[in-house]
């Protein structure tokens, strides 16, 4: 064969064979392209179950184009999977989201951060805003190495950050809720306590935890009780009570339980959730409470409620056994005046041995009561006649007959009046018992004090006099039934007139002319002696003022000031109001009160009597020697003026009347040696007079010179008087005072 046909023939082979494995790779090269299509479907059906399955979003994001591609896999029309691609060029962040999610993206594209993740709001479809956490990496770059386009996946977290929301809330508030709140599983054993927990009892949650409740159990409570309550939840899930419960430190304390069983999330476990409040300090506060309620705090014996509850109860015994009840009702005698004088502190002492002497007195069946001040009554019950009751009271006066001994050194006498109403005799109801009880009472004291009285009907009419009295007194200044008269005071070194002192006087229209020894208590008790105080005041302020217009400028007013008015009301504003309403000057007026007044409230009188002193009002202690004090006030209160009272006066000069005679001089020598100025009140005759001027007093006041005039009288009565001349010629003093008052 030639070459050249062979040349061509291997040729011709080697074509063959280059085509052959030229097919042979392109048939691989299709098998291979065949797998990697079909592995390509499986890894995009398994992402496109994976973004299906997980709820989330494939997205990517072009840094250069600003172009959020959104990828989601819904379910289509048949059971295969769709998938929806969304190009959004204006995707909505919530404003508020918008620096945030900047801010996250800048730290990843500057290499601050391994990913972007980011937790936002965005709009959704339906136009309402959805959290969405996003994560994402870089999956393209620039030449630079700078990252173009971001790729990652976004889940939707509402309702997760809903659902974290709720348990941080209720775990902050479980934190900081003032109750203890304890989870027991089934075993009723400690899962977890919060702070309140530890606070209350002492216990760290890591000293409770696995261990049983019992931990905490009390020995007020048997074990039964515990057992029980446990039994309740078991069954019902629910318990609610009062616990007693033990703190680490062993002391005790008292809880208000709430327990609810609930199921362990995920499994059919049960637990306990156990909500416990300390009501310890509570239930103190309520026992005292109560205690306050019925019982007075003083005495320790039953006040005017537990009174009423206990009276009504015998009642209702009483009629039941047809027996008889007694009301006693005692009010200790002259009390205002030792409180006031021995001061509260030792008023109170008086009262709490008064209580003593009462029961001791009345016997530990019959039930004793304190319904306020110095008033008190007794319950007697089961009588069989009316004389048992006047055999108590009888009993009782006689045990205050002894007298009470104060700090082991001072003797106090005080005795009790005391008012009798019967059941069914003389009511049928406590408060009519009461009321009859507290007339007879007064009823008492009238007939001289230190005596009991049985209640009868007719009683009733003074009651109700007094009443009248007493509403009339109400009316007394808005009807003008008020006067004011004035009794002059002499001075005895110069025999001139230069003070008057103003005497309230009341003419009513019902009762006609009552004196003041009637309708001023009733004024003190009923609390109306402040604003009748307040128009003597300026009433006398008032005279002084038209007696200075009319050339009398050197007479001094002398006007009483009871103790409700110093110490319970605004009298220092009110004397100097009326002085600068009226143009008096203050160095004219002088305030009288009564040594108890000085006495009560020390303190606070010593602060209102330097007031007064403070602008020029001089200050006079009325009825001197008469009271409970000690001297010593003398010294400390910037007193001016002692009137020594009418008591003392009315049997000087008389013969064998050394002890008034006594006490008059050395009140007088004390007084000069302490610098004030001495008063005699109650002066009547010559000799009287004569026993005054020999042991250097400076004033009197009395009959004597003239009884008390009205204003227009009272100052032709001083223009008149001849002066020194006077004092040896009474004849126009006694004259003068046969005016009416």
């Amino acid at each position: 064969m030639p070459v050249t046909h062979y040349t061509a023939l291997l040729l011709a082979l080697l074509v063959l064979a280059l085509a052959g494995l030229v097919l042979s790779g392109h048939r691989r090269r299709e098998r291979e392209q065949r797998e990697h299509l079909r592995a390509m479907r499986e890894r995009e059906e398994k992402l496109r179950l994976s973004l299906w399955a997980s709820n989330e979003l494939y997205w990517q994001y072009d840094l250069e184009r600003h172009e959020l591609e959104k990828v989601r896999i819904q379910p289509g029309s048949s059971d295969d999977l769709d998938v929806r691609v969304d190009l959004d060029a204006d995707h909505q962040i919530h404003p508020d989201d918008v620096d945030a999610v900047l801010r996250r993206l800048r730290a990843y594209v500057a290499g601050q951060a391994p990913m972007f993740l980011s937790e936002h709001r965005i709009q959704g479809e339906d136009g309402e805003w959805q959290w969405m956490r996003a994560r994402g990496r870089a999956v393209a770059r620039d030449e630079k190495g700078r990252i173009t386009r971001i790729a990652g996946t976004a889940r939707n977290v509402t309702a997760n950050r809903e659902q974290e929301r709720e348990r941080r809330i209720a775990t902050e508030v479980t934190r900081h809720m003032a109750e203890a709140v304890l989870v027991l599983d089934e075993e009723f054993r400690f899962v977890t306590v919060n702070p309140a927990f530890t606070r209350m009892s002492g216990f760290e949650l890591a000293e409770v935890v696995g261990k049983d409740a019992s931990l905490t159990n009390s020995d007020q409570h048997d074990a039964a009780f515990y057992e029980e309550s446990r039994k309740a939840m078991r069954e019902s899930g629910h318990w609610a009570g009062e616990m007693w419960q033990k703190r680490k430190d062993g002391r005790e304390f008292l809880c208000a339980v709430q327990t609810n069983a609930i199921r362990e999330p995920g499994i059919e476990r049960r637990m306990y959730v156990l909500v416990a409040t300390d009501i310890t300090d509570r239930r103190r506060i309520e026992q005292e409470l109560r205690y306050l309620a019925n019982y007075d705090t003083l005495t320790n014996l039953p006040n005017r409620t537990l009174l009423a509850e206990r009276l009504s109860r015998a009642i209702v015994r009483a009629r039941r056994q047809g027996s008889c009840v007694a009301l006693l009702f005692l009010d200790l005698d002259r009390f205002k005046d030792i409180n006031d004088s021995l001061g509260h502190a030792t008023g109170d002492r008086i009262l709490r041995m008064a209580a003593q002497r009462l029961q001791q007195a009345s016997g530990p069946s019959h039930t004793v009561a304190r319904i306020g001040g110095d008033e008190f009554t007794v319950v007697l019950e089961d009588l069989a006649h009316a004389g048992e009751a006047d055999a108590c009271a009888q009993r009782v006066i006689d045990a205050f007959d002894e007298p009470l001994l104060i700090d082991d050194r001072q003797e106090i006498v005080i005795t009790p009046s005391i008012g009798i109403s019967l059941y069914p005799d003389h009511a049928q109801v406590p408060t009519d018992l009461l009321k009859h009880a507290d007339t007879a009472m007064y009823q008492a004291k009238a007939a001289g004090r230190h005596t009991y009285m049985r209640y009868t009907e007719s009683m009733d009419s003074n009651s109700r006099q007094r009443a009248g009295l007493v509403a009339s007194l109400r009316r007394a200044i808005e009807r003008d039934e008020l006067r004011l008269a004035y009794q002059p005071q002499l001075s005895l070194a110069d025999g001139r007139i230069r003070c008057v002192e103003a005497l309230l006087r009341w003419y009513s229209a019902e009762h006609g002319e009552v004196p003041p020894s009637q309708f001023i208590p009733l004024a003190e008790e009923s609390g109306m002696i402040v604003a009748i105080g307040e128009w003597v005041l300026r009433e006398a302020c008032n005279t002084l003022a038209d007696w200075n217009r009319m050339g009398l400028d050197d007479m001094n007013m002398a006007v009483n000031v009871s103790a409700t008015q110093l110490l319970h009301s605004d009298l220092p504003r009110t004397v100097e109001r009326v002085l600068r309403e009226t143009g008096v000057d203050p160095g004219q007026l002088e305030l009288e009160l009564t040594e108890s007044v000085l006495m009560a409230k020390a303190d606070l009188a010593a602060e209102r009597l330097q007031f007064f002193r403070r602008i020029g009002v001089s200050i006079a202690v009325d009825d001197f020697g008469t009271g409970y004090s000690s001297l010593a006030y003398l010294r400390r209160l910037p007193i001016t003026t002692l009137k020594i009272d009418k008591a003392f006066i009315d049997d000087l000069g008389r013969p064998g009347d050394s002890e008034d005679a006594a006490i008059t001089t050395t009140v007088i020598a004390m007084a000069r040696s302490l610098g004030l100025n001495v008063v005699a009140e109650g002066v009547e005759t010559a000799e009287q007079l004569a026993f005054l001027r020999q042991h250097r007093c400076d004033v009197v006041q009395g009959y004597w010179l003239s009884q008390p005039l009205p204003a227009r009288q009272c100052l032709e009565f001083v223009r008149a008087w001849p002066g020194q001349d006077g004092l040896a010629a009474p004849a126009m003093a006694a004259d003068a005072s046969h005016a009416t008052p």
